[in-house]
């Protein structure tokens, strides 16, 4: 007997009984198949018994290097006898049902799949065919087709389409066979072109035919019908024939009874395909239309809300809820037009320039109109939808915006500008030809005793560096002698509070400022400290101050006023009370009230008739003005500017006399004048509670369902400049945003407590909306009110992910507590149904705004209440506190300030430039003053991230410091800040951007040689150390590759043109940190202001890392880099994403100053450039060994 052929796996026993069958097999395959039918069906009927009887049989078929699979696809290709074909498909039907899709890969790679189809078509040109061939075929199809990646190609070049929807016609009423043929009709469907064939031949009428009302029997038949329905209504093509069909009422009639009779949710998934049905109809705006005529979003509004108390529904109400998002009608914002509110005519419009053409635009050219049957919505089984797709889509092409030109990844090796154009510059680098001889050291040296004495007895303590666990100490202002040597022109320093000046009676194009202070009033009142927890309501007072207190703030609660005429009255500018236990501000101040505009009372809040006026300016007399029947009122105010040791109202007063601002603004907030004391309390990310953002969209929808409950009034708009604040009867909330960094263009009351806003949108643009920035007053205690954001156009935001809305209650502020506190409950941000113009989308249609919404209560009766974005920081605040800044100086600190250029609009933009004064004008001192590298600092390029001002302050503020550090950081370095300004809306916690061509080379699919990734790794020193040293900083959130989009960035411009190793942009997160000491926690000032102090303290290290030549940290570099953690995106292979606690967002910010594109990649919130000039820093430190030219 010969030995059969079959090959067999180490390990298993030639003379197995399944292989012995199967070598058999194999050599009747040919002509021996046909003539000796009988034996056929013998050997393949004891295979098939071994293998259903055995489980090792099987194993030994599939065993890797066995060729059994190829054998069984032999016999079955070449048998004509239809049991021994039958025999050879229940043998595949064993082997398939287990192996985990391995086995059937195995049968898609030796061809199975196209030899069934053979059999198929052979098969149904008999008449009748094989009820038992064709049900084990179409069985197998059912396997095998989601498995094999051209199944569907496959079936329509064979002719197998018509085969099973002939087969399917004909067996309607044959479950057991119509079941395997839908599901290969399902699979079938998934191929689009196949789709529309089969729509063309009447497979969805079909399909409507089988689906039926609510039964019992059947159930598993009807769901596949459904799947493969839902498959079909993919097809634009299909969906337009099931609309012409009138099957959208159907399907919504069939999805009623099922919801209705299916009261033990047993057939959840039947309910589940007639949605995914209604879902894929929608898709086209036919769908979106049949629907509404259909009354669906009734329909699904009243099943889903029966549906909310049962958990395991949610699919169901996440699909219903994202149908009648989708057919929600879509409306324009209500607004007259999309542009800014604001104006400024520039001095040159180029003519193809974006602005040009936004104004040149006909009135009503930005009308949307529903026209897109596009629709990026897809199927959510989630609390968070898919609303966020967007970002999951973008970032499978994120690798495409990865530098791939060697040339480009490497610094140019000279200037790309002649020398002679630079000289324009050096009038900013002035320190760097001060030769000193004029100066006289004496004073400063007789200085310097004084300061050696009081440094010898600072030495002994420790070296504190600010952190955010306490309240940073109080800066006492060093009055600087009068100096011989004034370096240059500096800014006049305006005096201390304590030292009455006379105001300025220049003329100003602003209307001054005019605060009327009680000088004569001296009463000292007892206020008790309030707790954290406690309100302003559950405190004890004497009787008398209550009334009074209650009596005043019932008409004085207004913005801070600019005055007509009048000046600063600077008689005793702080006013002594009894300290108050517990509160951060322990004495006050008295201001007149109501405040007045030219000797009218502009605005009023509380009195009458339980509201009040929460806008009002200077433009409008009718606005807001009920009488000033109580002129003259004095209201007892916190002096903030006792704690705050760079905010003195006063001056900010003064400082915003001299801001020039596009819309004129007339009035202080009260958050600006007061200051912000941050809280010593933790303000934890807040915890999003389950359904909270399903519950606003249907409180959304049911603005179409229940109509005559919405109230639709418009209560302030500022495209009414004359009047923004519309009067009523007091049942409203008021409203403004006329103030410095305010924004709010229009605010619409929805229901009684419910508020849509509007932001108003860059000047000369018509779009980027984020920052707001508004007041509230005229509210009730205990009231909860829903206030809805609605044009935001950033597809996703941390206010889903934890973060808070900011709010400043005045009341509390007159309490002793000035501070913003995060507030806010039912936070979500969701598209919603207000589509974007084209126009503002960048040519795109079908493009939405999204709502940010949140809802809070007030504690407070007649309170005035400011809501914001982040901390606000404005540029009057910059002025003051540069200006305080400047009363620091001591004589050792050499501070210049310069005006790098003006804005349009007039406004300065400072820059500063901070070191240490040499030790004296020798030429070794002076050579010493030039060799410092110098570090450039700049921050808040995009207004709305005011995150980096507050970063920057705590640099300023440690740089001007006297601790030994500071003194050290200014020895080594000069710095020059552009104080300019920035943050990160999608991340948590501090990191960086730097450029290193290595990693981007690493992330890409570049060919390079070792040459061309030899590179200093120094450029990660700087953030390795922030990691060490700074809570809130996240190592693993650095990203260090050059893209193509960022070209234009400061951070790739200054690595590239001018070869600076360590230029960095430091992003800031606006929400909070997931990592570290601060996980858990919203992010607040002293965080911010101590990650600025952390910077300057990073630096140090730095510099002693590189001075001692200590290359071990090379090293540590290198394998950081090498274990970095990075996931590499499937459809990818190169696309690279850093490890995150929540879904990797698209990166909205670009902080090129030139695209000023906000909804790019974010790049530069807190731009930094560390000067290193081809020397190290020890060299370029030491005078001794390594001069410039001192001529």
């Amino acid at each position: 007997m010969n030995k059969p052929k079959m090959a067999t796996e180490k390990g298993v026993p030639s003379n197995s009984r399944v292989l012995m069958l199967l070598g058999q097999l194999e050599r009747m395959n040919g002509e021996a198949m046909t003539r000796d039918v009988e034996t056929a069906r013998q050997v393949t009927a004891k295979i098939l018994h071994l293998i259903q009887t055995q489980e090792k049989s099987g194993k030994e078929v599939m065993s890797k290097g066995s060729s059994g699979m190829e054998v069984i696809l032999a016999s079955l290709e070449n048998s004509r006898d239809v049991q021994t074909t039958l025999n050879i498909l229940y043998i595949l039907s064993e082997l398939l049902t287990v192996g985990r899709g391995r086995r059937v890969g195995v049968f898609v790679c030796k061809g199975g799949t196209g030899i069934l189809f053979q059999i198929l078509i052979t098969a149904s040109k008999e008449l009748p065919p094989s009820e038992e061939l064709m049900l084990q075929l179409h069985s197998l199809f059912a396997k095998v087709g989601p498995k094999d990646r051209k199944f569907g190609v496959k079936a329509r070049l064979s002719g197998a389409l018509n085969a099973t929807i002939n087969l399917t016609k004909q067996n309607l009423q044959n479950t057991k066979l119509l079941l395997p043929c839908l599901q290969v009709l399902r699979v079938y469907s998934t191929n689009s072109v196949n789709a529309v064939s089969l729509g063309k031949n009447g497979v969805v009428e079909l399909m409507f035919k089988i689906v039926a009302p609510y039964s019992k029997k059947n159930t598993s038949l009807l769901k596949v019908a459904l799947d493969a329905l839902g498959a079909l209504l993919k097809s634009k093509t299909n969906a337009r024939r099931a609309v012409d069909g009138g099957h959208v009422h159907v399907l919504l009639a069939l999805y009623q009874d099922w919801h209705h009779n299916d009261t033990r949710h047993r057939h959840m998934l039947i309910r589940k395909g007639l949605l995914v049905c209604l879902r894929n109809i929608t898709n086209i705006k036919l769908g979106r239309k049949a629907f509404i005529d259909a009354d669906g979003m009734r329909i699904l509004y009243n099943s889903s809300t029966e549906c909310l108390p049962v958990r395991t529904l949610d699919p169901l109400i996440n699909t219903s809820s994202l149908i009648m998002r989708k057919c929600f009608p879509k409306n324009r914002l209500p607004l007259h037009t999309i542009k800014s509110a604001f104006h400024y005519q520039l001095p040159h419009v180029p003519a193809a320039g974006p602005v040009a053409q936004l104004y040149s635009q006909p009135p009503g050219v930005d009308d949307v109109v529903d026209e897109s049957d596009d629709n990026e919505e897809t199927d959510a089984d989630t609390e968070i939808d898919t609303e966020n797709e967007e970002d999951e889509k973008d970032q499978h092409t994120a690798n495409d915006d990865i530098e791939t030109d060697l040339n480009k990844l490497h610094p140019k090796k000279n200037p790309g500008r002649p020398f002679e154009e630079l000289r324009v510059y050096e009038r900013f680098f002035l320190e760097l030809s001060e030769d000193f001889q004029g100066c006289n050291f004496e004073p400063s040296k007789s200085a310097s005793t004084t300061s050696s004495s009081f440094s010898s007895t600072r030495s002994t303590r420790p070296i504190i560096v600010p952190t955010a666990q306490a309240l940073s100490p109080k800066h006492v202002p060093i009055m600087s002698c009068q100096e011989d040597c004034n370096p240059t022109e500096r800014k006049h320093t305006p005096p201390s509070p304590s030292v009455p000046t006379p105001a300025p009676l220049t003329p100003l194009e602003l209307d001054t400022i005019h605060l009327t202070k009680d000088q004569d009033r001296r009463e000292e009142a007892r206020i008790p400290s309030p707790d954290t927890h406690t309100t302003l309501s559950s405190l004890t007072r004497p009787p008398s101050q209550a009334q009074m207190m209650e009596r005043d703030l019932a008409h004085v609660l207004e913005c801070v006023s600019l005055e007509a005429e009048g000046a600063l009255n600077t008689g005793d500018e702080v006013e002594r009370g009894v300290k108050q236990e517990g509160s951060p501000v322990n004495a006050t101040r008295h201001i007149q009230s109501p405040l007045l505009l030219g000797g009218i009372a502009t605005r009023r809040v509380g009195g009458g008739g339980g509201g009040g006026g929460g806008g009002g300016s200077n433009r409008g007399s009718d606005c807001g003005s009920e009488g000033a029947e109580d002129e003259g009122a004095v209201l007892e105010v916190p002096d903030t500017a006792l704690l705050l040791p760079l905010h003195d109202p006063d001056l900010y007063v003064e400082m915003v006399k001299g801001t020039q601002s596009v819309p004129q603004y007339a009035e202080v907030a009260y958050p600006d004048y007061f200051g912000h004391i941050a809280p010593t309390f933790k303000e934890p990310l807040q915890e999003r509670v389950y359904g909270v953002q399903r519950s606003k969209i249907f409180q959304d929808i049911e603005r179409l369902i229940h109509p005559n409950d919405i109230v639709d009034k418009v209560v302030y708009d500022l495209d009414i400049p004359s009047c923004p604040v519309i009067e009523d009867n007091g049942e409203s909330l008021k409203f403004n945003s006329q103030f410095e960094s305010g924004n709010l263009r229009k605010a619409v009351q929805i229901r009684k407590n419910e508020y849509d806003l509007v932001l108003n949108s860059d000047i000369n643009s018509n779009h980027y909306h984020q920052w707001f920035y508004f007041e509230a007053s005229g509210m009730r205690v205990g009231t909860t009110y829903r206030f809805n954001i609605i044009n935001s156009e950033k597809s996703n935001s941390q206010f889903n992910y934890g973060m808070q809305v900011l709010m400043y209650s005045v009341q509390e502020a007159i309490s002793g507590r000035p501070r913003w506190v995060r507030t806010g409950t039912d936070i979500c941000y969701y598209k919603n149904h207000f589509a974007r113009s084209s126009i503002a989308a960048g040519g795109q249609k079908g493009k939405s705004y999204y709502t940010m919404t949140f809802s809070t209560s007030f504690s407070h009766k007649d309170d005035v209440c400011y809501f914001a974005y982040h901390y606000p920081y404005t540029y009057s605040t910059l002025k003051m506190h540069l200006s305080k800044l400047e009363a620091l100086r001591t004589p050792e600190i050499y501070l210049r300030q310069d005006v790098l250029c003006e804005t349009l609009g007039g406004n300065s933009c400072p820059l500063l430039t901070i070191t240490a004064m040499p030790e004296s004008n020798s030429n070794d001192h002076v050579c010493q003053f030039r060799n410092r590298p110098l570090i450039f600092l700049s921050a808040r390029v995009h207004p709305g991230e005011t995150n980096a001002s507050w970063v920057m302050k705590g640099t300023l503020e440690f740089l001007m410091g006297t601790s030994h550090l500071a003194a050290s950081l200014r020895d080594a370095y000069i710095f020059k800040v552009f104080c300019d300004y920035h943050g990160h809306s999608r991340k948590k916690n501090v990191f960086m951007y730097g450029c290193s061509v290595k990693e981007t080379v690493w992330q890409s699919n570049i060919s390079a040689t070792s040459s061309d990734l030899q590179e200093d790794l120094g450029y990660r020193a700087l953030p390795k150390i922030l990691s060490q040293i700074a809570p809130a900083f996240s190592m693993t959130s650095c990203s260090f590759v050059v893209e193509r989009s960022k070209e234009s960035t400061a951070r790739v411009v200054v690595w590239r043109e001018i070869g600076v190793q360590r230029s960095y942009t430091m992003e800031s997160t606006l929400c909070g940190c997931d990592q570290g000491k601060y996980k858990g926690l919203q992010i607040g000032t002293r965080e911010l202001e101590e990650m600025g102090a952390q910077f300057c303290v990073a630096l140090l290290r730095l510099k002693r890392l590189t001075g001692i030549r200590n290359h071990q940290h090379l090293l540590d570099l290198e394998s950081d880099i090498i274990g970095t953690q990075t996931k590499v995106v499937s459809s990818s292979p190169t696309t690279y994403v850093m490890e995150e606690d929540e879904p990797s967002f698209l990166e909205a910010i670009d902080y090129s100053a030139e695209s000023n594109d906000e909804d790019a990649e974010p790049e530069n919130e807190h731009a930094i450039q560390v000067q290193e000039n081809p020397i190290h820093l020890d060299q370029l430190s030491d005078c001794e060994t390594n001069r410039r030219d001192c001529r």
